[in-house]
């Protein structure tokens, strides 16, 4: 692909030949005499939510385009989620057949998926392949904090057939996310919201009713280990939907671990705030000024792993 002309390179590729659903779109950045002048940069893939029944547009391309402006090469993944286009989630109970595709570690498979071909489009992208970071909100979160405690283990290396350090996330910024699906059993829930819990359990597990053993499975805050790579975890006190102890839980299980990482808790603000902003909100509560600084904070976060290389 020729390069030059500072432009942004927007693509949306298929992951699987034979699967139209999971995709990632780029946005890279165009190389520039000017700016980076050839050297790499680093990537962020980002993991929309939608209780793994659709994958949310507010977190998607509004998202790539902050981090883009921060310097880095973006990938919105849209990873196998349940539901079809035009489909409500209450299809799950009205006889819509079980979709095997979704179910863990389906997942968390599609994120190695797109590291994979990162690391393969490396030199066209100007990827620098060690500085991959993953972000997600809600049920994207936790598809990255899963795929966080699980980057080296086999059912990712053996399916892929590849090392370990090919599937290493350098970073991962978790929004809003579920981390202990036994504090979520636990919790009170309207009748609306138990509905969306049962459907959501049956995109990732297969059942509205799972054991104990398959929760265990995808609790990345009961799966921190020292392999686990630094994070970045934000919400608000106000959520109601995924209470903020999914937070403070996984914030405790990587200090106990001694991982690097820091935590924000915002007062206000309802769940799925995405940016915080008008680019990311479709009704007023959704823009929150005081939430909308986590994208400053993360930005300087970041800056500690991902600053580039720009000469004196």
């Amino acid at each position: 692909m020729e390069r030059g002309g500072n432009r942004m390179i927007v693509e949306k590729i298929k992951l699987y030949e034979d699967r139209e659903d999971v995709t990632l779109t780029t946005y890279v950045l165009d190389d520039s005499e000017e700016l980076h002048a050839g050297k790499k940069r680093p990537a962020i893939i980002v993991c929309p939510g939608g209780a793994y029944l659709v994958c949310s547009d507010r977190e998607a391309e509004p998202v790539a385009l902050r981090f883009a402006a921060m310097g880095y090469h973006v990938f919105v993944l849209r990873y196998s989620v349940y539901l079809e286009k035009g489909e409500d989630f209450q299809s799950v109970f009205d006889g819509v057949s079980k979709r095997e595709r979704t179910v863990f570690p389906s997942p968390i498979r599609d994120i190695g998926a797109a590291m994979l071909l990162l690391r393969e489009k490396a030199e066209e992208w100007l990827i620098d392949i060690d500085r991959i970071g993953l972000c997600g909100f809600s049920a994207g979160a936790h598809n990255v904090a899963t795929y966080s405690v699980y980057w080296n283990h086999e059912i990712l290396t053996d399916y892929f057939n590849v090392p370990a350090d090919y599937l290493r996330p350098a970073t991962t910024i978790a929004g809003y996310m579920l981390s202990d699906y036994f504090y979520m059993r636990n919790i009170e829930k309207s009748e609306s919201d138990a509905a969306l819990f049962k459907a959501s359990a049956m995109a990732l597990l297969g059942t509205e009713t799972p054991d104990d053993e398959a929760l265990h499975k995808v609790s990345p805050a009961l799966l921190v280990n020292e392999e686990t790579p630094p994070m970045f975890l934000w919400s608000t006190s106000e959520d109601a939907l995924v209470p903020v102890g999914h937070t403070t839980r996984m914030a405790t299980a990587l200090a106990d671990q001694g991982i690097p990482f820091e935590v924000h808790i915002f007062e206000d603000g309802p769940h799925g705030l995405s940016l915080a902003t008008q680019a990311t909100a479709n009704k007023k509560d959704l823009v929150n000024e005081d939430a909308a600084k986590w994208v400053e904070l993360v930005e300087k976060w970041l800056m500690k792993r991902f600053a580039l290389e720009i000469p004196e």
